[in-house]
């Protein structure tokens, strides 16, 4: 098994941040309306839109909001031009980062991008200088006492479930793009507790890191990166103990 689940983890942690910001519903929103945009509105013709929307109930974002980004998207209402853009770069140690944002000015957000990469010790890479090691799954982050790697295989090994690693009291599961709305409806009846869900980009190929400044300055970027408006998502191929996570986490 590679080291996603580290920095999955760390996503995790920092994702609670986000919903303290609020940042989450705006993030979600715009999702949304892309969504609505490229596919209708109509989440039964439109599975990245039920994604979305399945996203957006779990993390309790109001109706109305949800409705408005609709509407946004299939230009009932008035809008942002939203474009989607992928930005690769290494941090250092040759840590492989993957950056999906969606913005309504490309140059300002390519600008702040490399901005943040070169002030974090990071070097931007053409277009498929990283992506080739990542593929997309849906992840789901479930807790509760139900959350067991032997409970969760039960639950999900039918429904094609791919991986599965338990850290503590939070457990992550895995599957294909094309299982997420079958996990989502399997875990919650179930009765376990959804913390995260979505589609993700996984790595493949991790690259193990065990010194502490370098730690740092990874888990720099990628809260630097995490901070930009425009973001949507970051992830990287990073893996670090959990200890040593912690340790570099302190001062960021």
């Amino acid at each position: 098994m590679s080291g996603h689940s580290k920095w999955a983890n760390i996503k995790h942690r920092k994702g609670a941040a986000d919903k303290r910001k609020g940042r989450v519903f705006s993030r979600l929103a715009k999702e949304i309306m892309v969504s609505a945009r490229d596919g209708g509105g109509d989440p039964e013709a439109n599975s990245r839109l039920r994604t979305a929307l399945a996203a957006a109930r779990l993390a309790n974002m109001p109706n109305a909001n949800v409705e408005r980004a609709i509407k946004k998207g299939t230009g009932e209402l008035e809008g942002e031009a939203l474009e989607e853009m992928v930005y690769e770069g290494y941090g250092v140690g040759g840590v492989a980062f993957l950056v999906e944002c969606l913005s309504d000015n490309r140059n300002r957000t390519a600008g702040e991008i490399r901005m943040i990469f070169d002030r974090n010790n990071g070097s931007l890479a053409g277009s498929g200088a990283v992506t080739w090691m990542f593929r997309r799954k849906a992840r789901f982050l479930v807790s509760g006492e139900k959350a067991t790697e032997e409970k969760l295989l039960e639950l999900l090994i039918d429904a094609g479930v791919e991986d599965i690693e338990v850290d503590g009291v939070v457990a992550e599961v895995l599957g294909s793009p094309d299982s997420f709305e079958a996990f989502s409806e399997i875990l919650s009846n179930a009765g376990l507790e959804i913390e995260e869900s979505g589609l993700v980009q996984v790595a493949e190929n991790s690259v193990a890191v065990d010194d502490v400044n370098c730690a740092r300055q990874v888990l720099r970027l990628a809260e630097r990166l995490e901070e930009q408006e425009d973001v949507q998502s970051v992830y990287t191929n990073v893996e670090m103990s959990s200890e040593l996570m912690e340790q570099a986490g302190e001062g960021i």
